[in-house]
Parts: structure tokens; sequence; C-alpha cells
């Protein structure tokens, strides 16, 4: 029996009990993906409740994803070392328990903090999860749909967040939407506990915490410094975090370099076709989760639907995700590696470009167009560049590698919320307000469309319908800039994927030019 089968704890190539250990793994994966999409919906409560700022709201909607991010593959590695099963459970665990803190936060701060917290207990759950699939199915073709399956649960959670989030908004308060995180996590555990298998790196080396902390502080540095510069501008601030974020990126890689066991072994973003995967990936899911995101908002805020009814109105993202995931793998095959990645990152691009032509009056059946064909793309893509990824290395380092591809999902995540979330409220903060409205009302009015929402209801109806509607115009307008701006990266990525992409296959398919 080989090094790598005695981490898995098995000698057989299928492992009986598989798939159900897999159906296990998924329901870690809804959890994330529920928590990132369903604070959408909850925008508009939570500004009404907590009164945050334009800044706090976009910290609320990102600091997730971005200390996420932030720890991911230090989490990964952390996994290889313990045991994935181990750190999936514990992780589970503290979900649960840091869920009830978000649900209650009084304040706009606490909000953010909490959410921070949460960050760290999610980024033990998908590296292990994805690492897990890498060490239960070893079949390429077995893992490549285990891939898929992990990748539309993904996509499922992003479909079942709006849509559970908006019943429970319309029936009970915003914290609800944090609350339900407890029944799936208890389920998780228990079941998790008996049928997951335990498997780790039987030679890992020690965790190195002083590459842990550079990691983080790198990570986050250089995302703070970027978000902020688009929001307002560079600064003293903005340079600082930039020049500590690259510096401890820098220290970070030449660590790695030095160290025996280090966390990520460096050296795989030498090979074009791990850094094109990496890179396909993050753009992605930037153009996809920026999209849903604001899409949420004007769906509510603009065109004056329910939360249930937006959650309902986005499922053709999931639905196209889901369907293409599933078919990845035997695409990628039949085909070839950049045909599909390329092809779904230009229909990403393409439907971020049609988004730039909506307008408040615009009918759902094109919505609804636009996002089957966003999902269909990002699916593709994602599954596709995260089985690349996850190949890349041996079964005993899947968890930092895992982590390297959650890194790109969340960081993708993050900077798509926060990137063109800084361009709609560029473009939105610049509307000119109506005569008449008082001073303080047109400063809460300027900081996020719920906040106009919100000041207009202390105005008479004669100023109030005026102030929201340029509101909204302004929101749309800027919808409409963010959009177009993506589109231009995302078929830029497309274009660059072809070629770095080159003579990259999938194992157990024959290779392509």
């Amino acid at each position: 029996m080989s090094t790598a089968d005695r981490g898995t704890g098995t000698e057989e190539t299928r492992r009986p009990g598989r798939w159900i250990a897999l159906t296990v793994l998924v329901l870690a994966v809804l959890l994330v993906a529920v928590d990132a999409t369903v604070l959408g919906l909850a925008t508009p409560y939570l500004t009404e409740d907590l009164e945050p700022t334009g800044t706090q709201l976009l910290w609320i909607g990102d600091v997730y994803s971005f200390v996420i991010a932030g720890f991911l593959v230090s989490m990964g590695s952390l996994g290889d070392r313990v045991g994935r099963k181990k750190l999936l459970l514990t992780g589970a665990t503290a979900f649960g328990a840091i869920s009830v803190l978000n649900a209650y936060a009084g304040s706009a701060e606490t909000m953010i903090a909490a959410r921070a917290l949460l960050g760290v207990a999610g980024a033990t759950l998908m590296p292990s999860t994805l690492a897990l699939i890498r060490n239960i199915f070893h079949d390429p073709r077995e893992r490549s749909l285990a891939i898929g399956i992990w990748g539309a649960a993904a996509s499922a959670g992003a479909a079942v967040g709006p849509v559970v989030g908006g019943f429970l908004l319309e029936h009970f308060w915003w914290g609800s939407v944090f609350l339900i995180n407890l029944p799936v996590m208890a389920v998780l555990v228990v079941v998790g506990a008996r049928l997951i298998p335990e498997s780790k790196d039987p030679a890992p080396g020690p965790w190195d915490l002083p590459s842990v902390a550079l990691s983080l502080v790198g990570i986050i540095g250089v995302v703070y410094a970027v978000k902020d510069a688009a929001a307002h501008g560079f600064g003293p601030g903005v340079a600082l975090a930039a020049v500590i974020g690259a510096a401890a990126l820098v220290w970070f890689v030449r660590r790695q370099l030095r160290l025996p066991a280090p966390l990520i072994d460096v050296h795989l973003f030498h090979h074009r076709g791990f850094s094109g995967a990496v890179l396909a990936d993050l753009l992605t899911i930037l153009g996809l989760s920026g999209l849903v995101f604001f899409l949420s908002q004007f769906l509510q805020l603009v065109q004056g639907r329910s939360p249930l009814e937006a959650g309902l109105a986005e499922l053709p993202a999931a639905v196209g995700s889901v369907v293409a995931g599933l078919l990845a793998g035997r695409a990628a095959r039949r085909f070839s590696v950049r045909a599909v990645v390329s092809g779904g990152l230009a229909a990403v691009g393409l439907a971020l470009a049609a988004v730039t032509l909506i307008g408040q009056d615009t009918a759902y059946p094109p919505l609804g167009a636009i996002l089957l064909v966003l999902g269909v793309g990002a699916g593709f893509s994602f599954t596709v560049t995260a089985d690349v990824i996850l190949s890349s290395v041996p079964k005993e380092q899947a968890g930092a590698a895992s982590g390297v591809s959650e890194t790109a999902y969340e960081l993708g995540a993050a900077l798509g919320i926060a990137l063109l979330g800084s361009v709609v409220t560029s473009v939105y903060q610049g509307f000119p307000t109506p005569a008449g409205v008082p001073p303080g009302t047109t400063a809460a009015a300027h900081e996020s469309l719920g906040g106009a929402v919100e000041a207009a209801r202390t105005l008479p109806a004669a100023e109030a319908g005026p102030l929201i509607a340029a509101a909204q115009d302004a929101f749309t307008d800027g919808l409409r800039a963010a959009a177009g701006t993506g589109a231009v990266v995302l078929l830029a990525t497309a274009v660059a994927a072809w070629s770095l992409l080159r003579g990259q296959r999938l194992e157990g398919g024959a290779a392509h030019g």
C-alpha cells in the first residue's frame, strides 16, 4: 500500500460509501455558499436596523470573504497536518456558534467583527471539503464528477440562500438568515463524524506560524488597499496598506522557498496551466459574485420586488451553474480545458456586457436570460479550473492546493463586491439632490440606495418621490458602469486563458492543443 493510500485509509481505488460521504461534504459547501449570498437580500434590512455608512455596508458585505481568503491556504495546510475531517468538524461547530453572534449583532461595528470571525471559521470548511474529495475519489473521471457536484452545491447554495433568506426576511427579522446555519451544522457534525473518512499527510512537517501570519497580513493588506483606493482614491493609508501587504506576500513566498515543509509549494505557480487556472478561477467568481450581489439590490430597491421574489428571480444563474458544473469534466475531456474555461469566461463577460443595456423598467425575461448565461459560464470555468488545480499536486498536499483554489474563489467574491461595488458607489454618490431636501437627509441618501429609501420616509411625499427616483437612476447608472468594467476584464481574461491553458488536460482525458 502506498503512502498516499495510507493517508486516505483505503487500498481501493473506489472507496465504498464515497458518494454518501460526498453528500455530507456538500452540506458544508451549501452552508458557506448560503451564508455568503443571503447577505445581499438582507442588506436593506441591515441598513434600516444598524444604520451603517456606505463604507461600513461594503465591509459588512465583503469582510467575510476577505478573512476567509486570508486564512484559506493556512487552514488547508493545517488540515493536511492535523487531519481534514478533524478540521472540518471543528470548523463546522465554530461556524454554527459564531452564526449566533451575527444574528444578534446590535451595531454595524459588531456586525463587521462577527462577520470577520465567521470568516475564520469558514476558512476551515471549504479547503477541507475539496481536499477530502481529492483523497476519497482516486479515479480521475469520478473525481471530476465529484468536483462538479461540489461546485454545483456551491451554486445551489447561492440559489437556496436568497430563496430561503427571502422567505425568512418576509416572516422574521434579518438575524434569522444566520440562525438557519444551526440545524445544517448539527446534521453535518453528527453525520460527518460517522461517515467521512479521515485523511492527512503522513509526514507533514510543522505548521509554520510565521507563514500563517504573513499570508494573512499580505492578502488582507493588498485587498484593503485595492478596495480603499477604488472607493476613496489613492492616499497615504492606501499606500501604506499596499506596501505592507505586498512586502508580507514577498516575504511569505521567500519563506516558503526556504522551508523544508512549506504551507504551499510556490513552485507550482511556475507551471503555466496552474497559474492560468488560478487566475481564471478568481476572475470568474469576481464577475459572478459582484453582479449577483448588486442585482439583488437592483431587483428589490429599484424594481420593487420582495426579498423572496428577488431570490427566485436570480435562480437562473444557479440553475445554469449547476448544470454546467455537472457537465464540465466531460466537456473538458471531449474538447479541451482551454476551450471550456475560455468559453466560460467569455460567457460571463458577455453577460456582464448585456447588463450595460438594462434599465429600471427592463422586463424579467432579459434579466433571466442574462443570469442563465452568467451561471453557465461560471459553472464551466470554475469547475474545470478547480479540477486542474487539485490534480496538479500529490494527494498528501491536497489541502494546501484546495486552499489555493478556495483563496482564488473567496478573493474573487470579495473583490467582485469591493471593486464593482466601488464603481457603483462612485457613480451613485454623484447624483443631484432634488430641491427642498434637507442637508442631513441628503447626506444619508448619498451613502447608499438603502439609505436613500430610508431617508425618504422622513420627507413629505412631494419630496420623497423625486429623491428616490434620482437615487434609483444613479444606482442603475452605477450598476451599468460596473458591469461594463467587469465585462472588459472577463473578456480579456478569456483571451489570456486560451494561451495560458494551451496543452492543459484533465487526468483521464486526451491532450488537446
